[in-house]
């Protein structure tokens, strides 16, 4: 069997690793040059927080050591005030998890030397998706050498949210989309290293938190740090209302005023990388013709703020790999059980994206946040296994999406009742777990669970 894939993204390369495992014939097309050459384009990384997902796929095919390899765990968020000290919100009770921030074009490029070096696979450069005829698997590509044809027996749009592939079914009639872009926008910059070390503390992701806005920043191998702000594109303390290095200046100084000493071009970061889209992209079906596939965020693009676009991506390979495998081989089956069994999910990862840029930017610096965080982390330790927080079971776990979404809001009562007992006791009043769980399913056998009492604290 003869696949193309179209993307040599971080994706398109994991998805290639798998199908030449299968003994498959693939040739993976690109519209960039080779990015190992060395010209990166500016302000476009959004630095990844690979979690378990994204390291299941990787361990699957033996990819994990070498991928981590450049790795930084980060175990927790450092909130940063306008003023006021900071503070660090760990991931986990005992800060023993973490997920871990990797450079996206190191990660792509170990995984375009993982594709080129499995067996049956080649990939080509600089070559532009123009034209796809979804019933034959005809291809054309744009190259310098003037227009190529290509066919293969399997056609797999692994090209970003941008997809080429999607607009080639789009234009055949054979999907519907809708794009729902947010009235924020991306911008990158760079803390770098202070003499030689890290300016930050490398083990948290770090959180300006400015209520309509925010920036985070995620540490470099280097020591630097890849800064990225989340702003309006339009009105006031936007993108669009600061013209000026002095503006930009200004602003930093009255809402970032930490980090206008630690990044030195900090006006020409501003002023010359780009501004970027952030929405979420939906289509049906994801397959046509029986030949013809969308995958990862060719399918179903998220916004960033869990970090989980490329964790979602690499599952989707797996899912992939593992209805292959169901079907016998047969794509005609295993596409649309990849869509039957994953779309879902990523609906489901799609909503809690979005909903955790409105804890990002609104909530983690405020006190009853930080409370509500101290009773999750108290009630899985108190219930291990019974109750997991919806960051845990997003980011620490391979449990689906969906199954996280039903289950937090399965879980929401008893957090409720926890944190209403915590508030009320706060002169020092003690609460077992075996009242609380009793409470929030009057069901359960008490007798099910033993655990030690809190004592509450705002």
């Amino acid at each position: 069997m003869n696949v193309a894939i179209v993307g040599a993204g971080l994706t398109g390369c994991l998805l290639a690793c798998y199908l030449g495992r299968r003994g498959l014939d693939v040739t993976v097309y690109e519209r960039r040059p080779d990015p190992r050459g060395g010209v990166v384009e500016r302000g476009r990384s959004i630095n990844l927080a690979i979690s378990e997902r994204g390291l299941d796929a990787l361990r699957r095919i033996g990819l994990e050591e070498r991928v981590m390899a450049d790795a930084l765990p980060m175990r927790g968020r450092m909130i940063h005030p306008v003023s006021g000290p900071l503070d660090f919100q760990r991931y986990s009770r005992d800060g023993d998890l973490a997920i871990n921030s990797i450079s996206r074009g190191a990660l792509n490029n170990t995984l375009l030397d993982a594709a080129e070096s499995a067996p049956g696979v080649k990939v080509l450069f600089g070559h532009r998706l123009t034209g796809l005829d979804p019933a034959t698997g005809t291809m054309t590509f744009e190259t310098e050498q003037g227009d190529v044809l290509a066919e293969a027996g399997v056609v797999l749009g692994a090209d970003g949210s941008g997809s080429a592939v999607r607009g080639q079914l789009l234009a055949h009639g054979r999907v519907e989309e809708s794009l729902d872009f947010l009235d924020h926008g991306y911008k990158e910059l760079t803390i770098p290293a202070v003499d030689g070390e890290f300016a930050l503390d490398p083990g948290a992701l770090h959180i300006w938190p400015r209520g309509t806005s925010m920036m985070i920043a995620l540490p470099n191998p280097d020591r630097s740090f890849t800064c990225t702000m989340f702003w309006p594109t339009g009105g006031t303390a936007s993108f669009a209302s600061l013209s000026s290095p002095a503006a930009v200046e200004r602003h930093f100084r009255a809402h970032y005023p930490d980090v206008v000493p630690l990044a030195p071009d900090l006006a020409d970061d501003y002023r010359h990388n780009p501004v970027g889209l952030l929405g979420t992209v939906r289509c049906a079906p994801w397959h046509a013709d029986g030949r013809v596939g969308l995958i990862g965020d060719a399918a179903h693009a998220i916004v960033p703020f869990y970090g989980q676009g490329a964790n979602c991506g690499f599952e989707d390979v797996v899912e992939l790999d593992r209805c292959l495998e169901e079907s016998g081989g047969r794509w005609e089956r295993a596409l649309p059980l990849f869509e039957e069994r994953r779309r879902e999910n990523t609906d489901a990862i799609a909503e809690m994206a979005l909903a955790n840029f409105v804890e990002m930017r609104d909530k983690v610096a405020s006190p009853m946040y930080r409370l509500v965080k101290n009773v999750e982390h108290w009630l899985e330790a108190a219930l291990p296994g019974r109750y997991v927080s919806r960051y845990a079971l997003v980011s620490f776990s391979t449990v689906p999406y969906a199954q996280v979404r039903r289950r937090v809001r399965g879980q929401r009562r008893l957090l409720g009742t926890a944190v209403a007992a915590v508030v009320a006791g706060a002169g020092g009043r003690r609460v077992g777990a075996e009242v609380l769980w009793a409470t929030a399913r009057p069901h359960a056998p008490v007798t099910a669970f033993r655990s030690t009492a809190m004592s509450g604290r705002r």
